[in-house]
Parts: C-alpha cells; sequence; structure tokens
C-alpha cells in the first residue's frame, strides 16, 4: 500500500517545490499527504493486529511439538478474524475517546489559565503517555487469548489483564525489548537503502527537484519494498514472542505447563489440528471445515 501511493506522495511534494503556489494547490497537498498518512496508518494497524492474531497458533502449536502450514494457520484462524478485528475496535475507540479528552481538558486550561495552563497541560500530557503505556502492557496478550480461547474482544480484555497481574514491570521489558531489537532490524536494512536514495538526489544535475523525485520513483518503490519486507520480519518476531509470553504467563499463573504436557501427549506425534489449551476451561477446539 505505501509503494502504491508513493506516486500520490510525490505529486503532493511537487506543489511545495513551485514559486508561488495556489491556496487551492496546497490544500489538495496537504489533503493528499493526510490521505497517504491515514491510508498507511489503518492498514499497517490492521496489518499487524491480524499478523499477531494469526501468528499466535502456529507458535502456540510449536510448544506442543506441532507443526503448522500457512493453509492451516489460516483455517484456524479465519473464524477469529471478526473478533479480533472487533478488539482493534474497541482500542481504537478507548484511545480516540482519550485523546478528545485531552484535548479538551487541554482547550480549558488554556481558555481559563492561559500564560499558566502549561502547568496543567504538561502534567495532564505526561500522565496520559504514562497511563497509555500502562494500558497497552495491561492488554498485550488479549490477541492472543482472543485467538486461542474462543473468547470475545471484551472477554479477551479482561483475561489480558487477569494474565499481567503481579507480572507488568516483566512484562513490560520484555515487550520493551522486543520493539528495541524490531527498530534495530529495521534499521539495519532501511538506513543503508536511504542513504543510497539520497546519493541519487545528490549526483541529480537537474536544477528542478520534482523531476529528479518523479525518476527515482522506481528506486524508491524499490526502498520502501524492501524496508517494508524487512520491517514485517522484525512484526513477526515481536508477534512471536507477544505469542510466547501469553504462554508463560499462564504457565505462571495457572499452571499451563502440565495441559501442555497432557496436550502433547494426546497429540502424539501425527499432525492434528489441536490448539493447546483446548482442553481446559479457557480454551476451544476449532470448529472442522465442512
Amino acid at each position: 500500500m505505501t509503494v502504491l501511493l508513493l506516486g500520490n506522495l510525490l505529486s503532493s511534494v511537487e506543489v511545495f517545490a513551485q514559486a508561488n503556489p495556489s491556496t487551492d494547490s496546497i490544500i489538495g497537498a496537504v489533503a493528499g499527504l493526510g490521505v497517504f498518512a491515514t491510508v498507511a496508518g489503518v492498514v499497517s494497524a490492521v496489518a499487524l493486529l491480524v499478523l499477531q492474531g494469526i501468528l499466535v497458533i502456529p507458535i502456540a502449536r510449536a510448544v506442543i511439538n506441532q507443526k503448522t502450514s500457512f493453509g492451516q494457520a489460516w483455517r484456524l484462524a479465519r473464524g477469529r478474524i471478526l473478533p479480533l478485528l472487533g478488539f482493534g475496535l474497541l482500542s481504537f475507540a478507548a484511545g480516540l475517546v482519550g485523546l478528545l479528552l485531552l484535548v479538551g481538558i487541554s482547550a480549558l486550561a488554556i481558555s481559563g489559565l492561559e500564560t499558566y495552563s502549561a502547568f496543567v497541560i504538561v502534567p495532564l500530557v505526561i500522565g496520559a503517555l504514562v497511563l497509555m503505556v500502562w494500558i497497552s502492557v495491561k492488554l498485550v496478550v488479549a490477541p492472543a487469548a482472543l485467538m486461542l480461547e474462543g473468547v470475545g474482544p471484551w472477554s479477551s480484555i479482561k483475561r489480558s489483564w487477569q494474565l499481567t497481574r503481579g507480572n507488568w514491570w516483566r512484562t513490560f521489558g520484555i515487550v520493551v525489548l522486543t520493539s528495541i531489537i524490531v527498530s534495530i532490524i529495521a534499521s539495519v536494512i532501511s538506513t543503508p537503502l536511504t542513504f543510497a536514495v539520497s546519493l541519487i538526489f545528490g549526483f541529480s544535475s537537474s536544477a528542478s527537484a520534482t523531476p529528479d523525485a518523479l525518476g527515482s520513483l522506481p528506486a524508491l518503490a524499490a526502498t520502501q519494498a524492501i524496508t517494508a519486507l524487512f520491517t514485517a520480519i522484525g512484526y513477526a518476531f515481536q508477534a512471536g514472542v507477544t505469542s510466547l509470553l501469553y504462554v508463560d504467563l499462564r504457565i505462571r499463573r495457572e499452571g499451563f505447563d502440565v495441559v501442555l504436557m497432557r496436550e502433547h501427549e494426546q497429540a502424539g506425534s501425527g499432525p492434528t489440528d489441536v490448539l493447546p489449551g483446548g482442553t481446559t476451561a479457557f480454551g476451544h477446539q476449532p470448529r472442522r471445515p465442512v
């Protein structure tokens, strides 16, 4: 999606390179940039949520020594995609309400306190960021619970809240370390590619930046495609860590290792569609395809 939208992005940049751009062209360029950022953000958020949900299944099945093909993973996960998207909508709605409250309180502080409003806004913003991080860690294993336990979006939130109780700092440290590793993976690939693209622009002899940008569209598209590929690998690693974190938290709180050993013995060495925890009170068995 990012590669496909690059043409629209470059046409928007072209407007700012003009000597005397009209008001309508500036508005159109800003709208184009907004569309690019919005579409890319929504697609990335949905893709990451679905990725995390689907990858829970093969990683959790690997715990009981069961291999999972791509088709099998999709067959086991497809019935849970809509509840997973429902969880995403709930998270988005909660974040939007929080943002509106933050903006509204800040606006009231500015109108009422004027110069001294910073004494209210700054602590408020810091507190909102801390609260956002705390809630995000509390809900980090909700997609895994939703996919493996057959519960709904709200029940998965309560399950994640319960599993992370007493393990917040440990979970926070694992999530932060995983995010750092993912960032390093993405940076190692994107930095040299970005440098190569800057060299292409630097060696250009044209006085106008627009022809260079349009002529370099294939190089920019290739850069974005390669960066997206290795970023996806990093996010897959992050989703895998989250899946194992869910299993680990259940072992620590619910003795899940005993259930896993029993299911490993029952599954044997042959291929099955079993999901870890399917024989417990919180688990489910996926329906067989008709």
